[in-house]
Parts: structure tokens; sequence; C-alpha cells
């Protein structure tokens, strides 16, 4: 089964196709040979597939499935993993996401939180502000005691590319409420490691 696109999407498509023909003109290539000739509009579809982030409100989300529950003790999804596009160069990078709350009255589904993360995933990014936007949503729309990320990175900009070290691995946080408390923190810490 194929998946259909809707005009906006196919008009996405065909203008991106024209600039990857461009591309390929620009980097010598024949975008007329057999092997590339399809390849123009398989960029356009990736290009439209690795930033759909940008047409989903994750909020909505995370109110999809919001309950009431009395429930007030810590929630962690982790090992989220997520494939994102470095802004700067538009070179994949990608790694696990862990992410925790502590219910103030009302829980969310969880496969809400690993969808929070694939929809600031999917937009041109740097991984500090996508640890904040997926901290800040949670809080604003949940309303929460405390939120933690910690995402846990490859890029592939200074794999490839640059500094060209490929083991190298970025690692970035940030926490409200409840986690500015060191104990806290460490008690996330400890079950993203070991639980």
């Amino acid at each position: 089964m194929t998946k259909t696109t809707t005009p906006d999407e196919e008009s996405f498509i065909t203008s991106y196709m024209e600039h990857t023909r461009e591309q390929l003109l620009l980097l010598g290539e024949d975008p007329d040979r057999e092997g590339l000739l399809k390849t123009p509009r398989r960029v356009a579809k990736a290009m439209l597939a690795l930033t759909s982030g940008y047409r989903k409100d994750p909020r909505e989300v995370l109110l999809s499935a919001r309950f009431k529950e009395n429930y007030r003790h810590m929630v962690i999804v982790k090992d989220i993993d997520f494939y994102s596009l470095c802004e700067h160069h538009m070179l994949p990078f990608y790694g696990k996401a862990h992410v925790a709350y502590i219910p103030n009255g009302y829980i969310t589904g969880l496969s809400k939180i690993a969808r929070v993360v694939e929809i600031y995933a999917r937009r041109l990014q740097v991984q500090e502000r996508m640890t904040t936007q997926i901290k800040e949503c949670i809080q604003e729309t949940l309303n929460p005691l405390g939120v933690m990320v910690v995402i846990e990175a490859s890029h592939l900009c200074m794999q490839m590319r640059g500094i060209e070290k490929p083991h190298a691995l970025t690692t970035t946080s940030d926490f409200t409420g409840a986690f500015t408390r060191p104990e806290t923190r460490a008690e996330f810490m400890n079950l993203i490691t070991h639980g």
C-alpha cells in the first residue's frame, strides 16, 4: 500500500525536486542518467518525512491522551530512538532521548511522550534546543511537578566532516520543578542508567 500525499505535500515535492535537480547539476552530475532519474523525487519525499515535525503540534498530541490520575511519582520513558537533521549542515544526528515527569493531577499516554520527541526531532534542529523544547512542551501542557529530559546523540556533522571524530557522543539535559533538587535528578539518572 503506497501512502498518498496531500496537494500541499505534492507542491512541496515538485518544488524540492527542482532544487535537487539543480544540486545534482552543481555537483557535476547528470540528473538524466538512469541511476539519478528518480533521485529528485526520492530526496523530496525523504525531506518531507524528515521535516514532518513542522506540520504537527506536540501539545495537541499530549492533550489527546491526557487523563486525570492521582499519581505523584516519577514517570520515565527512556531509550526513545530519534533521528534529526542538524540545522547547520543538514546532516543527520541521532540517538536516544530519556524523558521523565512527575504528574500533578494529570498523566498522558506513554506513547505520546515518544511522539513529542519525534515531532521536535523531525525539524531542522540543534540538540540543545530540542532538549529544551521537549521539556517546555510537557511542562506547559501537563503542568506536572517537574520534567527532566536527557538526550544522547551522535552527530554526522562531527563524524564524517570537520573534526571527523566518529565516536564522539553529545549529551544534553534540561529540567524544571522537582528536578531542580539534586536527589531527584540523581534518582532519574540512576533509573535511566541502571533501571
